[in-house]
């Protein structure tokens, strides 16, 4: 599910994508490398500031899914086996697995990390949106 927000960063070592629109701010990405997550630089994401592994646990902890990466030496993400269901206090359902987003006229999608609206009144449904808080 490609989304009009979502933008590139990329590395020599890995590529990090970022869908602003599904952003949450939990800033587990800024607490966990701020050399790389930067929220006061342009670009705010960069890459090469930390080795591709480390880069890629950091970005794991995305609760959202508004982080991803590839990276160019095809490792790739291992979601949890089972699924793992979180529940954020007056906040989103977190889910962390192997996920297929299916619905009314949507094609099915995969995805590790997503946070789904727990009530109702998100404009980004199934996704959070962060309205509960406003």
């Amino acid at each position: 599910m490609s989304s009009p927000k979502l933008k590139a960063y990329p590395g020599s070592h890995i590529t990090v994508t970022f869908d602003a629109g599904r952003c949450l701010h939990f800033a587990e990405c800024v607490r966990g490398l701020p050399q790389v997550f930067n929220v006061a630089a342009r670009p705010w994401i960069t890459p090469d500031n930390a080795d591709a592994a480390a880069l890629a646990e950091v970005v794991e902890r995305c609760p959202s899914g508004a982080l991803q990466y590839t990276r160019h030496d095809n490792v790739a993400e291992t979601p949890p086996d089972p699924t793992i269901v979180t529940t954020a206090e007056g906040g989103p359902i977190l889910l962390h697995g192997r996920l297929t987003l299916t619905g009314p006229g949507r094609q099915p999608h995969r995805e590790n990390r997503m946070a789904l609206c727990a009530c109702a009144r998100s404009a980004k449904r199934p996704f959070c949106d962060n309205a509960c808080r406003a």
